[in-house]
């Protein structure tokens, strides 16, 4: 990731012949004369806006640098200010464009003259000169005491800076006994010089490595372990971070809860991560956040989240800090923690979005409003001194607008620099730039099920603000050699979840049973946004359950988004049904008008075509709606199954209906379900879906489900028939 991309901003603006954003790199937008050996170094510079080279097309690379020339380029570099008043140096040879530069290095006591009155503008400046420079620049630790240095010509003089730089990496010698010292400083040396030098200038490179909604799946978490590892050995300056969404997915969660996927993070060393809604789907269980808080508790880095607080929920006991702070303990909960990232603070804080509150079971937990929260960290880190700012974000990269994402957050929140979000699964391949603001904020997001590793390498100046930055989704598949330390970690619990998979629950698919999502099919169905066969079977099967407990029940209901995977044909196995619903959600059995009923279709329907985990299927009961017409306004018939025949659907009359306790307790935003909740119109008889399931579909003489009508946008049909 060598090659960085730069950030036309109030800071580069003037060094950018073309300022669009993302630009190609500097060398590749404008100049013809930088080969690969300098592109990186000419790439900072202009970046940086300490140089915008000679001209449009060209560096001027292997052209000798005045030392008035390097005087510009290292006050630039430093940060001195060509409208700020410096002491007078004196030197009469100095031109008016380069005398604020002059001033300002010989002030801080970088530069000297020849004489008093001779600074020496036009010379050439050679090796010697320039170490003793950028020794001064860069504040290193000169020996004055050392008088000789490998280099037979180097004298007394410049053997304490050519020492000090050559320690610092910052300059080397062009042989093994010369160092080049009278030789005149090529412009494309110099840039090599002061990229090298950037740190001691007060820049910063820094490597985040992500990830989000990884859902348990830990088969190819050796893969990367491995990647990991190899980054960490690359670069200097690194963090690794994760924005949610651990929880819940892949069978690992249903054998361990958390305790695998904690197990690895541990095992490779993530630094922070934030909390994603499926943390808190165990809230409804028997044993609450028990496992959530377990998880947080054994976590060898720690939590962070400035709107979540689990004050009122006695599990968390002890476990939130709400604070910002950089004395912060692993397996806490903190606002925000300030990272030391070699010597340089990082601030780094965590949301989680308020929709949680509707799409999972948070119980006690409360969830506040992300913006005044990221306004409030923000705030608290630079009170601190802190300049570098990152967000993880389980708010979405682009998600509705009624509850957050993180474009808006950007637009919305100044003095962020990177937000590492979470939540849609985006797939982001190229780093998002938001540039409301002066200081532009970068935004990644690395799709799903740890598929990829998301890298983003920045370049922070001394003000704390991004100009460089190239970032890229490592796809940890394939071409990999799994990390030896995790294929043993992951062993003992891999071995567990193929049991599990294998054990059959004696049905049989005729056909393939359909949890697909919009993005798995060309024709824009999928769980969430239509009807399927499987969501027809699980729905049955609810129904069937609640009548043998109240023979009243007429009606089931299921949310798409309580559908996680798709079924093959053929055996149907533990494992493929808990991999279909990983939540353990209980059967509940709901009281409710036809009014009520026909609110909640509104809401299902709502943002069709567009996937909605609200989504409702239905057993007992049929509709139809128009997704072209206003929401809330869709549904156009709806009709109930009584005895042998569907009747009209009655406002004023009560019905008994099936559903699972997340939807029954307003899940999904279904606030008409929530109230007839809290009034006691709900019963919870106790059994679990997965084992309603598994009882459903055994007691059948074939699984064989079919896309019967029961959902029907009226807008489709018209359109089918008028091609």
């Amino acid at each position: 990731m060598s090659n960085k991309k730069f950030i036309a901003s109030t800071i580069t603006a003037a060094a950018v012949a073309a300022a669009f954003v993302p630009a190609a790199s500097a060398d590749e937008v404008a100049f013809t004369d930088v080969s690969d050996r300098y592109a990186e170094a000419v790439n900072f510079l202009v970046g940086n806006g300490i140089t915008s080279g000679k001209s449009t097309t060209a560096f001027g690379t292997s052209e000798k640098i005045s030392r008035v020339d390097a005087a510009v380029l290292i006050a630039n570099a430093l940060g001195a200010e060509k409208d700020a008043t410096y002491e007078d140096s004196g030197f009469t040879d100095v031109p008016a464009r380069a005398k604020w530069a002059v001033d300002a290095l010989t002030e801080w006591g970088v530069v000297n003259g020849f004489d008093e009155d001779t600074f020496g503008a036009y010379s050439p400046l050679t090796r010697n000169q320039a170490a003793m420079i950028l020794a001064n620049a860069a504040q290193l630790d000169v020996n004055l005491n050392v008088t000789k240095t490998k280099f037979t010509d180097v004298n007394d003089r410049f053997s304490p800076y050519v020492d000090a730089l050559v320690k610092a990496g910052i300059a080397f010698g062009k042989t093994d006994t010369q160092f080049g010292a009278n030789d005149n400083v090529q412009r494309g040396e110099m840039a090599l010089f002061i990229e090298r030098a950037k740190e001691h200038f007060g820049y910063m490179d820094l490597m985040v490595m992500h990830t989000n909604d990884t859902h348990a799946y830990l088969d190819n978490a050796p893969l990367r372990a491995t990647t990991v590892k190899e980054i960490r050995a690359a670069y200097d300056n690194t963090l690794l971070l994760d924005a949610g969404d651990v929880f819940s997915g892949d069978l690992y969660f249903n054998k361990y809860q958390g305790e695998a996927d904690l197990a690895f993070m541990n095992y490779i060393g993530y630094d922070a991560m934030t909390f994603g809604n499926h943390e808190f789907d165990l809230g409804s269980s028997a044993a609450g956040h028990q496992a959530l808080a377990d998880f947080i508790g054994g976590a060898e880095f720690p939590l962070v989240s400035a709107n979540v607080d689990f004050s009122k929920d006695d599990l968390f006991d002890g476990l939130q800090k709400n604070v910002y702070t950089s004395d912060y303990n692993n397996g806490e909960i903190y606002d925000g923690v300030i990272a030391n990232v070699n010597g340089e603070a990082v601030g780094i804080f965590g949301l989680t979005t308020e929709e949680t509150k509707n799409i999972s079971s948070t119980g006690e937990v409360d969830i506040t409003n992300y913006i005044d929260a990221a306004n409030e960290a923000v705030a608290a880190f630079e009170a601190k001194g802190v300049d570098k700012i990152i967000a993880i974000t389980h708010i979405g990269f682009d998600d509705s607008e009624k509850f957050d994402n993180d474009k808006l957050l950007a637009e919305t929140v100044e003095g962020i620099d990177i937000i590492v979000g979470g939540h849609t699964h985006a797939k982001v391949e190229e780093p998002f730039v938001s540039q409301e603001f002066a200081a532009p904020t970068i935004i990644v997001q690395a799709n799903e099920y740890g598929k990829f590793l998301g890298t983003l390498d920045v370049s922070f100046n001394p003000w704390g603000e991004i100009t460089l930055y190239a970032g890229e989704l490592l796809d940890t598949s394939k071409d990999i050699t799994p990390d030896q330390g995790a294929v043993n970690l992951l062993a003992p619990y891999k071995a567990g979840v193929e049991e599990l998979k294998a054990q059959e629950t004696g049905a049989v698919a005729k056909v393939a049973l359909d949890g697909s999502r919009i993005a798995d099919n060309a024709d824009g169905s999928g769980v969430r946004s239509s009807e399927t066969n499987l969501g027809n079977l699980m729905t049955d099967g609810m129904l069937a359950k609640a009548k043998t407990i109240n023979s009243k029940t007429t009606i089931a209901i299921q949310n798409g988004g309580g559908i996680r995977a798709s079924m093959d044909q053929g055996p149907i196995t533990v494992g493929e049904v808990l991999k279909v619903m990983p939540f353990g959600n209980a059967l509940a059995i709901m009281e409710v008008t036809g009014k009520e009923l026909l609110g909640a279709l509104e809401i299902s329907v709502s943002q069709a075509p567009k996937e909605n985990g609200g989504f409702l299927h239905v057993a007992g009961m049929k509709f139809k709606y128009d997704s072209t017409k206003v929401a809330g306004e869709r549904v156009t018939e709806v009709k109930v199954l009584e005895g042998a025949d569907y009747v009209a659907l009655d406002e004023a009359k009560t019905y008994t209906v099936a559903t699972n306790s997340f939807t029954a307790k307003g899940g999904d935003g279904f606030t008409m379900f929530g109230k007839a909740y809290a009034e006691g119109r709900v019963s919870e008889p106790g059994f679990v879906d997965y084992e309603n399931f598994i009882e459903y579909i055994t007691s059948l003489d074939e699984v064989n489900p079919t896309v019967e009508g029961r959902i029907v946008d009226v807008s489709k049909v018209a359109a089918t028939l008028a091609n």
